[in-house]
């Protein structure tokens, strides 16, 4: 999954076919719905009241990632794990972090980083390069004492969900060390190309060519077809019947495809807003304690 490979979004000569599909492609902003990147830090952690160091990351092929490392509230012994969080497609970390800012004072560490062309890491998005990044940053964790003493859970929201399933699937099945002990999908789309097909067909202008566009988007971690390989790691897929933006079906797709153990939990809130209703935090909570 770390390699980086070029792609080519259009490959016909046809030079009136390729500019207008370019131009389609720039108006649906096909690449866009999967990167929504800014520079704006919204919040910083110390507001939260929560400590927190900035790292940075240096990636294979040349770019420098940017994170927070949130420490528990609690003392190292009774600290209760760690969250590798992947955050959403818009803006960065800093409008994201409240996520996951209730989980320190519940005894778990919080790592997130920011891909590539997001926050204050450096380059420019795509999807090649955000799994990239995702196992980057799940390989710092991995040389930190603290982590590998205690239990480890990945938790991707919306984008970071579609990130979390390629990037769990491949370091369970290479048997990759620490092992996960859990990951957490809330928002999650079932599928890069599934999900972009389904955008591009909600408006007119790309209806008639939702499929020769959806095929634009690389297909290799579509992640109904990989979540199972997560297995025997247990998986937790959240959605909610009122996401507006990753229609509830894939939600039930992710979890159907699935292996054992798993659980699905079934929302009522805004896309990315299941964690201001206290009673779904606890579900998680109850989910990683066993």
């Amino acid at each position: 999954m770390a390699r980086r490979t070029s792609r080519l979004f259009l490959t016909t000569t046809n030079a009136r076919v390729t500019g207008l599909l370019v131009a389609l492609l720039l108006l649906s902003g096909c690449s866009s719905l999967f990167f929504y990147p800014d520079r704006v830090t919204y919040i910083t952690p110390d507001r939260l009241n929560l400590d927190y160091d900035d790292i940075d990351i240096e990636t294979a092929d040349g770019e420098t990632l940017h994170g927070w490392w949130l420490p528990a509230k609690a003392s190292e012994s009774s600290t209760r794990g760690t969250v590798y969080f992947l955050h959403g497609n818009a803006q960065n970390i800093s409008s994201h972090i409240l996520n996951v800012a209730w989980l320190p004072e519940n005894g778990y560490n919080v790592f997130t980083i920011d891909y590539r062309g997001y926050g204050k890491s450096t380059g420019a998005p795509d999807i090649d390069g955000a799994l990239h990044d995702a196992e980057t940053g799940l390989r710092w964790l991995a040389q930190k004492p603290e982590v590998v003493e205690r239990p480890l859970y990945v938790f991707g929201q919306s984008l970071g969900g579609g990130l979390g399933i390629a990037l769990a699937s491949e370091w369970t099945q290479r048997h990759e060390q620490p092992g996960l002990d859990g990951v957490i999908l809330d928002g999650t789309f079932s599928g890069f190309r599934l999900i972009a097909r389904e955008k591009l067909g909600s408006f007119w202008l790309t209806w008639p060519f939702q499929i020769p566009l959806s095929w634009t988007i690389p297909d290799d971690y579509e992640g109904v077809d990989h979540i199972a390989r997560i297995s025997p790691v247990p998986v937790m897929v959240i959605q909610s019947v009122r996401d507006g933006i990753i229609p509830f079906h894939h939600g039930t797709t992710l979890y159907e495809a699935a292996g054992e153990p798993k659980a699905f939990l079934q929302t009522d809130t805004p896309h990315g807003a299941t964690f201001v209703i206290p009673a779904y935090r606890e579900e998680v909570l109850q989910f990683m304690s066993q």
